[in-house]
């Protein structure tokens, strides 16, 4: 180590938390700081290093140049990662620098794993669980290894009940392995039934051994693909030789829209797979959190999507998405105090009804120095590592903990409302554009299809050599950022919103402004 860390880590964490404080109006590097940044990249590991100044600034000078503000900016909506505050990156610093073992469970030696428990339960609170009910839970990386756990525990369990069922003593395919357990249950295959998965539980699948190929969507029309079609749901279910885990949307990733629309619907869904033995899986990674919303009013839709998920017995959310910031906008600063918190990107949770199953999975057994993670007592907080893919990870707890404590659920609810409507203001301006078209493009009215929309808003342009070209002209100006997707077979643009800074008067202005913009040049090319 050289030279006065105290001084280096001073002046680079002033010129860190300037531009958490300020504001930026260039969304993606500028021409060359990424070739630049590259050309400067150490070429070999060298036997003596640079030491520690020199090092941080190459990394102030050379990397954070070449990065783009997606955390930053108000106006970029690519992937949904939000944005960062200086009070949440100091909470997240508190993390690096105590480096908890957060995976072993050591109430006499740290606090560590009792506050990842209780922000879980404030987690539970704030999306209307009982925290009684889900004490199989975790914090992940984000929602592919949520749902990772998702699908392992829902493999293990609908074997077992196959098992069960043919009046075999019950063996577990954590123990003996998916081939053996399978045969014995006499299952050819466990499939995975949904609409409109989101990729990453192909994903998923993969990885516990069931493969892509079973993941199986069951659209309900052409035009409503994120809904089920229960009556082949209901098929599927009955297929001989087969076992079943149901992964419903909470928020499909190009529309936003949702899988069910009402609690009855999600009960009628959780009848068909306790007759059939079935496992539900919610991947609630977009929409989760819409149920601090209020159930009635101009966020019904919205609420009614998330209805019922108390149902599931195992649920995937992101940290990082809508409860990764609460911040300084305008209408929200009578109700924030100077340091807002956040959580940072690389977090998602997982919440299972049934622990035993999620600790007979990923039990971390046969390590002598680990026998005090593993208790016989109910009331005990478990280890993590024996609900969970990793044997070590981050605290990521803590910056959860923090902002859940000092905002609580009205705050959140303000944040989001205020997000929904300025994506309802870009759609509705859309929806009356001569050149653009909001997707998807249903029978229905127009005052229907903004109830129904969330944080994203889906459009592409009517012409179809401009539409070909719409999100390169569109990030083009620099002035926002959309990603492109598919929808329909075409070509569209995406807008999701997520980021705290998010102003529904300005933002909406910079959002016309671009679009007109991009119509007019295109018009005198």
């Amino acid at each position: 180590m050289d030279g006065p860390v105290d001084d280096i880590y001073g002046q680079t964490h002033s010129r860190l938390l300037s531009l958490l404080s300020g504001t930026t109006s260039s969304i993606l590097p500028a021409e060359g700081d990424i070739a630049r940044a590259v050309s400067a990249l150490t070429p070999h590991l060298q036997d003596d290093g640079v030491g520690t100044a020199r090092t941080i600034g190459h990394l102030m000078d050379d990397i954070v140049p070449a990065l783009n503000a997606s955390s930053l900016s108000p106006n970029y909506y690519g992937f949904v990662t939000g944005g960062a505050t200086p009070a949440a990156c100091i909470a997240d610093q508190i993390v690096s620098i105590y480096d908890q073992n957060v995976q072993v469970h050591l109430p006499k030696e740290t606090a560590a794993t009792v506050i990842e428990d209780r922000a879980l339960e404030l987690l539970s609170e704030l999306l209307g669980l009982d925290a009684a009910g889900w004490v199989g839970r975790t914090f992940t990386t984000g929602a592919t290894a949520s749902n990772v756990l998702g699908l392992a525990c829902g493999r293990d369990q609908v074997v077992q009940a196959a098992l069960r069922k043919k009046g075999v003593s019950p063996i577990s395919v954590a123990n003996s392995g998916l081939v053996a357990a399978c045969l014995e249950a006499g299952i050819r295959e466990i499939h995975i039934l949904t609409t409109m998965p989101h990729s990453s539980l192909g994903k998923a699948s993969s990885v516990v051994g069931l493969g892509r190929a079973v993941v199986k969507a069951l659209p309900m029309s052409d035009d409503q693909p994120w809904k089920f079609d229960l009556q082949r749901l209901e098929e599927e279910l009955k297929a001989p030789g087969t076992a079943s885990i149901v992964a419903i949307s909470c928020g499909e990733v190009n529309t936003g829209r949702f899988a069910t629309e009402s609690f009855e619907e999600f009960r009628y869904i959780r009848t068909l797979c306790d007759q059939n033995n079935a496992w539900i899986h919610v991947d609630g990674a977009f929409g989760l959190f819409g149920r601090i919303l209020d159930t009635s009013g101009e966020f019904k839709a919205i609420r009614g999507g998330c209805n019922g998920i108390e149902l599931a017995d195992s649920i995937t959310g992101d940290a990082h998405k809508i409860l990764n910031v609460v911040g300084l906008s305008s209408e929200l600063n009578e109700c924030l105090e100077t340091d807002p918190l956040y959580k940072p990107y690389d977090c998602g949770f997982f919440f299972c009804r049934w622990p035993n199953v999620a600790k007979q999975v990923f039990q971390n057994s046969n390590a002598a120095y680990l026998t005090s993670a593993i208790t016989a007592d109910p009331d005990e907080i478990s280890s993590p590592l024996n609900i969970g893919i990793e044997n070590s990870r981050r605290f990521r707890a803590l910056p959860v903990y923090a902002t859940l404590t000092a905002y609580g659920r009205t705050l959140y609810q303000k944040m989001l409302e205020q997000q929904i409507r300025f994506a309802r203001a870009v759609a509705s301006y859309i929806l009356k554009h001569p050149d653009f078209e909001l997707l998807p493009d249903l029978p229905e009215p127009d005052e229907v299809k903004i109830r129904h929309t969330f944080v994203i808003v889906l459009f592409r342009a009517k012409d179809n050599s401009l539409n070909r070209e719409l999100v390169g002209r569109i990030n083009g100006t620099g002035k926002i950022y959309v990603s492109g997707t598919v929808w329909g077979g075409s070509p569209a643009s995406r807008i999701a919103v997520s980021n705290w800074r998010v102003d529904q008067k300005r933002d909406f202005s910079i959002v016309k402004n671009v679009l007109e913009e991009v119509i007019e040049k295109w018009r005198n090319a």
